[in-house]
């Protein structure tokens, strides 16, 4: 849906290029521009991306493998060589060796430990006296374990599906902070728009009022000083206009930027008074936020984490014993059927035990400083648990009060401006002075960029919301992505 957003807007560019030389967004169309090729969701599609092929690492952990190996070697080299007697000559050596192994294993999550199948075939060849030898395991079947150890597998079961599913989540609120920013930019330049329309209005009005003082002082009507002090103004207000469009050029390339615009065409914002009018309830919002929010698994992550710290290094500290089994057959022979033939089995059996005995204390103080920081890790989640509700609850309580707040700045900004226009027809009257005009200029001008002040605050509340409780609240629907789409 969002490609074929981009692609409607880039038609649109190209039409615009081609008669008014302008480019025009819409919010809506700003922020939808932003979340397909703005260069941080670019960034967001490839962390996601290296977030998902993580995790399909780890899922192929606990399904089973089939590998084949080959060492082969040519050995041809005088060697110490330990007679029967005991003594050691140097004998030469022509020795070719080459091997074939495939080894089926699996991990088995449970305890830790590992079980393999192997059957491999060697060959060695006695190249100075010209024969050759085979050995032949038809089968291995082994087992490896380490006893009261640190099972990572298990741990890892637990935390990486958290770890893959903060990653979904944390690309949706990326898109969610990216309409923040988008937000941020159009309002930048909606600002800067507004300002260099007030300031040429502003220009154009002191150079008329300029010249009507004038002609009334040369007919004696205002002082010397009133002339002045308009003569000010006028220059103060060109000034004032050279600046505005330097703004207005500075925000239009912020935002030319962020979008991934690489036309230098002039951009023009179209600011839409009409809002939703919505009433978030502060309960619901707070439940959407605890079951939607990214940050609330990443508080479950680092809680395992901790533990899963604690727990390994309990393990490493403490008794460890390894078992190593290999149960399986062997034979040998001239051929490759006779090293078939009638196979012998084997066995082989390692323990390794490791049990510290006198450390001084470093096993215990590397336990009690593994807890002790996830105890800190627990009070810090908690902590965060606070603070994340009370943020939701003050965005909510902020947030339903801009409709009445963009009411109240929207009839405020009209009659300001009504009371210039009366202001600005005394002043030619001569019923007020050149201070009461300017005042009331600077009242209607502030009253406008107070408008656009609060517009902006409206959908930055707004899109804040949704990036923290990943809820639409418009349509009434969770926020959520095709990620199948972006791994291709």
């Amino acid at each position: 849906m969002k490609k074929i957003i981009v692609i409607l807007l880039l038609a649109k560019s190209f039409s615009l290029s081609a008669n008014d030389a302008v480019l025009t967004f819409s919010l809506q169309e700003t922020i939808a521009l932003a979340q397909v090729q703005s260069p941080q969701i670019l960034q967001a599609r490839h962390q996601f991306r290296s977030s998902y092929w993580h995790h399909v690492y780890h899922r192929a952990n606990f399904l089973p493998s089939l590998t084949f190996s080959s060492d082969p070697f040519l050995n041809r080299r005088l060697n110490p060589i330990t007679q029967s007697d005991g003594t050691i000559v140097f004998r030469p050596q022509n020795v070719l060796n080459t091997d074939a192994t495939f080894t089926i294993s699996q991990n088995v999550p449970l305890t830790g430990g590992s079980v393999f199948v192997r059957s491999s075939l060697h060959r060695l060849d006695l190249l100075n006296d010209n024969t050759h030898s085979y050995l032949s395991t038809p089968l291995v079947v082994g087992f490896s374990q380490s006893l009261f150890g640190f099972n990572q597998l298990r741990w890892d079961r637990r935390i990486e599906p958290l770890r893959f599913a903060e990653a979904k989540r944390r690309y949706v609120e990326h898109l969610e902070l990216v309409a923040v920013r988008a937000v941020a930019l159009f309002f930048n330049l909606a600002m800067a728009q507004t300002n260099l329309e007030i300031a040429r209005t502003n220009f154009e009005n002191a150079e008329m009022n300029f010249g009507f003082a004038q002609g009334r002082y040369n007919i004696g009507t205002i002082t010397e000083n009133d002339m002045l002090q308009l003569e000010v103004r006028k220059l103060t207000e060109e000034g004032n206009r050279l600046m505005a469009q330097m703004q207005l050029d500075d925000a239009m390339e912020n935002l030319r930027a962020f979008l991934g615009i690489r036309e230098t065409l002039p951009i023009e914002v179209i600011i839409d008074s009409e809002i939703p009018l919505l009433f978030i309830d502060e309960s619901r919002a707070l439940r959407y936020a605890q079951e939607n929010a990214t940050d609330m698994l990443t508080m479950q992550r680092r809680q395992l984490e901790s533990e899963s710290a604690v727990a390994r290094t309990r393990a490493n500290t403490g008794l460890r014993v390894d078992l190593y089994m290999e149960f399986g057959l062997a034979q040998t022979g001239a051929d490759i059927p006779t090293a078939y033939r009638n196979p012998l089995d084997q066995q082989f059996v390692q323990l390794g035990v490791r049990l510290p005995i006198l450390d001084w204390g470093r096993g215990r103080g590397q336990r009690e400083v593994a807890r002790s920081n996830r105890d800190l890790v627990q009070a810090q989640v908690e902590q965060d648990q606070i603070n994340f509700e009370m943020n939701v609850t003050r965005l909510v309580n902020q947030f339903n009060l801009q409709p009445h707040q963009l009411n109240v700045a929207s009839r405020v900004a009209e009659t300001a401006e009504r009371q210039n226009e009366i202001a600005r027809r005394l002043f030619l009257l001569d019923r007020i002075t050149i201070l009461e005009l300017n005042n009331s200029t600077a009242e209607r001008d502030a009253m406008k960029r107070n408008f656009i002040n609060t517009l902006h605050t409206y959908w930055s509340l707004y899109y804040m919301l949704r990036s923290i409780t990943l809820f639409d609240f418009q349509q009434n629907i969770p926020i959520t992505e095709d990620y199948q789409l972006l791994i291709r």
